[in-house]
């Protein structure tokens, strides 16, 4: 009869660690911090334009690097992890981390119409703006005969 018991309670023990390691990973599944993200971008083409939106929520504006070179922009910079406000000798306990941090890096492929010189960006709500002029098509002139 003890054997019997002890297989039992091998059995429940090791159907408990698999319920509680299934709950841990379905909870927490998104807590592992990586070394980088990349940001969501949209991208728009207007008759004189091409705009390009991304999201930057919680970035600060002075750790943002914008370049635009001939064929692609690179979008850089850094977001810290957001924290609570708290005292310095507060302990905090982390229960979820899904928001990504860290540095990040975002490359366009932009077409070779796009005048570099031109390019000019804005932030509203936490959204990046990022304006690239199209060249004026060259147009053919062509003389009567």
């Amino acid at each position: 009869m003890l054997q019997a018991e002890r297989s039992n309670f091998g059995y429940l023990a090791r159907r408990l660690d698999r319920a509680v390691e299934q709950l841990v990973h379905r909870h927490f599944c998104h807590f592992s911090p990586s070394e980088t993200w990349i940001p969501a971008i949209n991208a728009y083409r207007l008759p004189d334009r091409i705009e390009v939106c991304v999201d930057l929520a919680g970035v600060a504006k002075d750790s943002i690097d914008i370049q635009a070179q001939p064929g692609e922009l690179i979008i850089r910079g850094l977001r810290t992890p957001p924290q609570p406000e708290h005292e310095p000798d507060e302990s905090i306990e982390i229960l979820a981390m899904e928001i990504d941090h860290g540095p990040f890096q975002r490359i366009v492929r932009l077409p070779a119409s796009v005048d570099i010189a031109g390019v000019s960006a804005s932030s509203d709500e936490g959204l990046l703006w990022i304006r690239l002029p199209l060249a004026a098509p060259t147009q053919s002139h062509v003389e009567p005969t």
